[in-house]
């Protein structure tokens, strides 16, 4: 029996208060969250879907209206049941995924999953940027979960499962075991597939142009031939060149004209999703993974000094909107820093119709987080990722840059030569873009030059040239073509990119997506048998429909009844009559097995082509497929691709490792040095693009001219970053 005081004692604890659980996707985000928000507060990590389709089957009734048949992802079992029982001790549940589709599925998963064993609160909270105001407005203000946009991802994941889960038996029983297709990747794969054939099909036809070089007192500078005899210059061939400088070489050179233009330069919105994957290829060589992986840490957060802190809103958006509160903060800052380069109004940017509006543009969420400030707080790419960010951001609301260009025609007999010079005499927002720099801002000034002032000609150079095809897709080529022709969504452009590299549809090479033959193949038979699947207008309005699935303004299931039946009749029809093209990627090759003394068979694999021998099952001997002599002296071996441990990324060793430990991380081709004989391999940079460029250290050779054989017809390749 309990004594008085006992009694006493229990009758004046406390009941124990009950936390606010709040589940987010990722435990960097969850790290910063729990800081901002601190005690009566649990924050946990779902580490993404917990509840999806399962990968061993279809798992789409379609008897009943396509309900996908959910169940918990195979090793999150565990995860799932922890978040139930911290759901069971709180006295409510806040859901914080990502504020997209994919998020809000994962929300709704949850919830049901949670409810299903325990009747807690639930709701769902959302924001655009993770920094403790926007953490705690969104806590105070929280919402029901939209049904409309999770039937919207569930649409789109439905549809996605229908396609893939017919197509890739048909590609294992007709090409290869392994193989798969996927509704939108098939497109990108496509479009990759058709300018591939554009590249190969171009002519180059040949032109020339002249440049001559004039003397002002001490400047000296050149102008190029814009005119001859009234017209402009026909240059086809060396001769035509020859003759014109025969006619006008000795005769007197003076200045016909000057006109003076000036432009205006406005400065570009803040980022959308592709338009920053677009600017950081181009600018900083990311990848479209790499440069959204960076985004998410500078967006989840990472730490300055002994504060954590969210520095970028939401990565995946495409509309350029900014909200009230960061346009006042960005205002005041331009304001203190640079007075008269304020706009007297906010400048505002047009958001294309088809952005889904969801969230803002791209923004840091302090501006007073400059690049320099935080250089000392961020890895090298994190610091490049947040500076064009930022330097975007910022200028886009301050005045436009104005530029004064001047033209000078200079006549030399029946010729005219005309240059230009560009000088930015109002920077404007220029001030604060240092890795944005204009060409204008690096040209060197003209001497001062006035009509009927005579020059002095001192040489002129005539100069061949070959007119350029085509371009390859890059990274941020194919993701601009993707947004303009309205093929996926921001959050899919990088995955799509991705997945047609792991499947080894597509290879990356000096930058560029070139296909390989087996996705030349693949798309071949889609295109033939399946020209919806794969019409680039069926795709985009697609997207439009599940737009208006998110607007409650069709419902799901009509969408795909209207595609699957037609398309499953379509399937079973090639399925029954396609002949077998299993073995069309085996080649017989010339290299024998060392161990058994059979032929070799040049085979496909995860990772491209290589050497198997034709004993198989009996014998399973398989190498590399050699590319080159090895150019040691006194070395016999051969160099081989090989492939790092961990990242898996490409470079070139020779086969007699490790007693030779020559490596390349240029690919090798089949040509040998006109100068020294080594081998020469593929290299590209800004100021010569794709070239050709000998190993041999001590050899100056260099070939820009598509001229040098080259055995990558087979699409073999660099692979993803």
């Amino acid at each position: 029996m309990p004594t008085k005081q006992a009694t006493t004692k229990a009758a004046k604890k406390k009941p124990e208060k009950k936390p606010i659980l709040v589940i987010v996707e990722s435990p960097a985000k969850a790290k910063t969250i729990e800081k901002y928000l601190g005690s009566g507060y649990v924050v946990k990590a779902s580490m993404g879907h917990l509840i999806d389709l399962p990968k061993s089957r279809i798992a789409i009734n379609v008897e009943d209206n396509f309900q996908p048949e959910y169940i918990t992802v195979r090793g999150r079992a565990k995860l799932l049941k922890e978040l139930q029982m911290d759901a069971k001790k709180a006295k409510e549940v806040l859901l914080a995924s990502d504020n997209d589709r994919e998020g809000e599925a994962i929300a709704f998963h949850l919830r049901n999953s949670i409810n299903s064993k325990y009747p807690v609160p639930i709701h769902r909270i959302v924001f655009n940027e993770i920094t403790p105001q926007a953490i705690k407005d969104s806590v105070q203000n929280p919402m029901e979960i939209d049904e409309a946009k999770v039937n919207a991802q569930k649409a789109r994941r439905v549809l996605d499962r229908l396609v893939g889960y017919n197509l890739s038996p048909l590609l294992w029983k007709k090409v290869k075991n392994g193989l798969s297709a996927g509704r939108v990747q098939s497109v990108a794969l496509r479009l990759i597939c058709e300018r591939e054939r554009e590249v190969e099909s171009f002519i180059p036809d040949e032109y020339w142009t002249l440049d001559a070089d004039f003397k002002k007192g001490r400047s000296e500078f050149s102008a190029q031939l814009v005119q001859y005899r009234d017209a402009k210059p026909e240059l086809g061939d060396e001769q035509a060149v020859r003759r014109i400088i025969d006619e006008i070489e000795g005769k007197p050179c003076e200045v016909a004209d000057i006109k003076t233009t000036e432009k205006t330069i406005r400065p570009k919105a803040p980022f959308t999703t592709s338009k920053l994957q677009q600017m950081a290829a181009n600018r900083l060589g990311f990848t479209s993974k790499k440069t959204m992986q960076i985004a998410q840490q500078l967006y989840e957060g990472v730490n300055v000094g002994s504060t954590r802190v969210g520095l970028i809103t939401y990565m995946r958006t495409d509309s350029v909107r900014i909200s009230t509160v960061a346009l006042d903060e960005v205002r005041k800052w331009i304001g203190e820093k640079y007075p008269a380069d304020l706009p007297s109004e906010p400048v505002e940017y047009s958001v294309e119709k088809k952005a889904q509006d969801a969230h803002e543009a791209i923004r840091p969420t302090y501006v007073s987080y400059t690049p320099d400030y935080l250089k000392e707080h961020l890895t090298r790419d994190q610091l490049r990722l947040y500076s064009i960010i930022w330097e975007r951001f910022v200028s886009s609301q301050m005045n436009s840059a104005k530029s004064r260009t001047a033209s000078i025609d200079i006549k030399s007999g029946d010729a005219i030569f005309r240059v230009s010079a560009t000088r930015v005499f109002e920077k404007g927002f220029y001030k604060v873009i240092k890795t944005l720099m204009s060409k204008e801002e690096k040209e060197t000034p003209l001497p001062e030059m006035k009509v009927g002032e005579s020059l002095d000609c001192r040489a002129f150079r005539p100069e061949q040239h070959f007119t350029q095809g085509p371009s390859r897709f890059t990274d941020a080529s194919i993701v601009k073509t993707l947004e303009e022709k309205g093929i996926g969504r921001p959050s899919t452009y990088a995955p799509i990119i991705s997945v047609l590299l792991d499947r080894y549809y597509v290879t990356r090479s000096n930058k560029q997506l070139v296909p390989t033959q087996l996705g030349r193949m693949i798309n071949d038979i889609l295109v033939e048998h399946f020209p919806a699947v794969v019409d680039v207008n069926f795709t985009a309005s697609v997207e439009g429909k599940l737009d208006e699935v998110e607007e409650s303004r069709i419902q799901w299931p009509e969408m795909i009844g209207e595609f699957y039946s037609p398309f499953k009749t379509r399937v079973d029809e090639v399925m029954a009559n396609l002949d077998s093209m299993k073995g069309r990627l085996d080649e017989s090759t010339d290299y024998v097995c060392e161990l058994c003394g059979k032929p070799m068979l040049k085979k496909l694999g995860r990772f491209g082509f290589f050497l198997a021998c034709s004993g198989f099952p009996e014998c399973r001997n398989t190498r590399s497929i050699p590319l080159a002599k090895c150019p040691r002296p006194g070395c016999d071996g051969e160099i081989v691709a090989r492939r790092t441990k961990g990242r898996g990324k490409e470079f070139y060793g020779c086969t007699n490792y490790p007693e030779c430990d020559f490596i390349s991380h240029f690919k090798p081709i089949n040509a040998s040095c006109p100068k020294c004989g080594h081998f020469l391999v593929e290299k590209y940079d800004k100021k010569n693009g794709p070239f050709k460029s000998c190993i041999n250290p001590e050899c100056d050779y260099l070939h820009t001219q598509e001229d040098v054989p080259d055995p990558a017809a087979d699409g073999e390749g660099d692979g993803d970053e």
